[in-house]
């Protein structure tokens, strides 16, 4: 199942298309109104599961302050005014698809912002913290945005627009935040990281392809009476990603370094068209469909369009930097406290099928590492179960920092004959793992 649906995301750019002519095809032959009651729970399927990866705790680290401001500038103070511009030059006597292009320009960052940053070789870090402030304030602006340079030829209500936006936005973040902290808790952050985390976000696809559909079948009668209307809302379209791709990599190229510039470019590039579309399905009732159909239709330009930058990107800012362990590292490990017992440690290695866990101070420090080998070997030798593993031998760790380059750690790795090694922060506190088959899988992909 869960293939399948990772499926419908890894060619999103390709199932979008689809829904689209099937919500066309259905709503032209059939009543679509029923479809309605699907808006609110596809809506919350779309926008929560988003949420639960949000990582709300960056927007409080320090550091790229200038490339964050840089970011949020052009997010607020020029983008939506240049989408405001192409809307009243392309669709003056069309103010509800203005109104839905200048929503797509208002809420910036998406979660495939830290992913394309990342297929990059940027700031993920940095592209994090632009996503979580992007959202955060979009959310907050689009109602004021929306009544200033729309409310004068569309009935924007403002109060609507507001209690929308806490139940589609704030109150899925929250839920989402008490969702991750719960399955860290429960599961711990290795677990999370490695196996939980990764099927949050195709859930979230299954709503976006549903509203998709919904938004297209209530508005299939006048798309197949003007069969020109689609291509007509592309041209737009293309010249709004163009220009900010355009200016956000000159900024990037002139200004910043080559991770934080392409940080920059993905930060505002890149839209919640999600959020976008739950808003125009959620609060203009009939007209929303006439809103959405340009948010649809940006989805295929924003997924196209980022997918080729990443290609052209070594040509404009340069090859990546050899890569560090931060870049590639596995964050989280499973590791117990010295007062564990070897009960414990048979118990998480079994339930988790994993070969070797890592033992930690009460200080949060390395003491050592304990394989199922070992485990068996105190077995054999009549160990006690209830032995902790401060009193049994444990096998050296190895560990780097999170800045070492990944050379250094395989040359190292090659000399001990150990394959998995422990990532520390700056003061030396366990973050993550690396082993060879997380080294393998980035050689996989070059």
């Amino acid at each position: 199942m869960w293939k399948k649906i990772s499926f419908l995301q890894k060619y999103l750019v390709y199932n979008i298309p689809i829904c689209m002519v099937l919500g066309i095809i259905f709503g032209y032959y059939n009543d679509p109104s029923f479809l309605k009651t699907l808006i609110i729970p596809l809506t919350f399927l779309m926008v929560y599961p988003m949420m639960v990866n949000l990582q709300i705790k960056k927007v409080f680290s320090r550091g790229d302050g200038k490339v964050q401001f840089v970011a949020q500038f052009i997010n607020f103070a020029i983008i939506p005014f240049v989408a405001f511009g192409i809307g009243k030059l392309f669709f003056q006597n069309q103010p509800l698809i203005a109104l839905g292009l200048l929503l797509a320009a208002l809420l910036p960052t998406s979660g495939m912002t830290i992913s394309w940053t990342g297929f990059a070789k940027g700031n993920i870090n940095a592209a994090i913290k632009m996503t979580v402030i992007g959202l955060i304030a979009g959310s907050l602006a689009t109602p004021f945005y929306a009544k200033w340079l729309m409310g004068a030829v569309v009935e924007i209500p403002l109060l609507n627009v507001f209690k929308q936006i806490v139940l589609i936005v704030f109150l899925p973040m929250m839920a989402g935040y008490m969702t991750q902290r719960f399955i860290i808790w429960k599961y711990g952050q290795a677990k999370y990281q490695k196996d939980i985390k990764k099927k949050f976000p195709p859930i979230s696809t299954i709503g976006v392809l549903g509203i998709v559909f919904v938004a297209m079948a209530l508005k299939s009668k006048t798309i197949v009476s003007q069969p020109t209307l689609l291509v007509s809302l592309l041209v737009p379209l293309l010249i709004l990603y163009a220009l900010n791709f355009t200016l956000s990599t000159i900024i990037g190229k002139l200004f910043f370094s080559r991770g934080d510039g392409i940080a920059l470019v993905y930060g505002t590039v890149m839209r919640n068209l999600s959020i976008a579309l739950a808003i125009a399905m959620t609060v203009f009732g009939k007209q929303g469909s006439d809103i959405a159909l340009i948010i649809a239709l940006a989805y295929i330009i924003q997924v196209q369009s980022a997918a080729w930058y990443v290609k052209f990107t070594p040509r404009i800012f340069g090859k990546a930097p050899e890569e560090k362990a931060e870049d590639i590292m596995e964050i989280g490990l499973f590791a117990l406290g010295n007062n564990a017992s070897l009960q414990d440690a048979i118990k998480l290695l079994d339930e988790e099928h994993i070969h070797s866990i890592i033992a930690l101070s009460d200080n949060n420090k390395l003491l050592g590492m304990l394989t199922a080998e070992a485990i068996i070997d105190l077995l054999a030798d009549d160990v006690p179960l209830e032995r902790t593993l401060g009193q049994v031998k444990l096998m050296p760790v190895i560990d780097f920092r999170y800045d070492t380059p990944v050379s250094v750690i395989m040359k190292k790795m090659k000399r001990s004959h150990e394959y998995k090694v422990v990532v520390t922060d700056d003061k030396g506190n366990p973050t993550g793992v690396l082993t060879e088959m997380d080294i393998l899988r980035t050689y996989k992909e070059k």
